[in-house]
């Protein structure tokens, strides 16, 4: 397996995603991009990782890395997956980005035991900032696109999925806020770019 990827250059998000995901834990990362979280966890943490992608650039890039990846639209792909079939199933930067995000989390946590979902917070203070007072969709480092180009067809913010785990039943097991290549503590609403969600099915 390549192992073009060191501890310095992945991303400090990856880095948080990693440390909530148990050594030899069976990954499957849905949206997987390049696939640096899946050469992280298997090169440092010896896990047993499969992805699931939609850019043909991007699995090119995955399996020349020697992963597997399936070629795979997120909203549909998950159905043929028996229950509690991986420890965990990462949404990286991807539940924001499907068409249904309720029915694929549903289904990410019928067939992982638990489900790490992380997203770029919309009620980010830049972002508040940017439409009050410029009137305009919003730009920043969690969301860098343009409305025109953005691959986000939901926009949410810390709050809102607190709110949505709490009305659908779902667990919350463990919770983790970035900005500006650090954690966030206080105010993660207001002060944090990124939610990081750790969650499982209520018994």
């Amino acid at each position: 397996m390549s192992l073009n990827l060191s501890l310095e250059n992945i991303s400090n998000e990856n880095k948080i995603i990693a440390s909530l995901i148990e050594k030899g834990a069976s990954v499957l990362d849905m949206g997987c991009g390049d696939g640096d979280l899946l050469l992280y966890l298997s090169l440092y943490k010896n896990c047993k990782v499969q992805g699931i992608e939609i850019d043909e650039q991007a699995i090119y890039k995955c399996v020349g890395r020697g992963l597997s990846v399936l070629h795979g639209d997120i909203d549909s792909s998950l159905d043929d997956y028996p229950d509690a079939s991986f420890d965990i199933v990462v949404l990286n930067q991807s539940f924001q980005q499907v068409k249904n995000p309720d029915r694929v989390l549903q289904q990410s946590l019928r067939i992982g035991r638990k489900v790490i979902v992380s997203f770029p917070n919309f009620a980010y203070i830049s972002a508040r900032c940017q439409m009050f007072f410029r009137g305009r969709t919003p730009v920043t480092p969690s969301l860098p696109y343009k409305w025109y180009n953005t691959p986000n067809l939901h926009f949410l913010s810390i709050s809102d999925f607190a709110d949505y785990c709490r009305n659908r039943g779902i667990n919350v097991l463990q919770t983790a806020y970035t900005g500006n290549n650090r954690k966030i503590g206080l105010f993660p609403n207001l002060l944090a770019m990124v939610g990081i969600f750790v969650l499982s099915k209520k018994n």
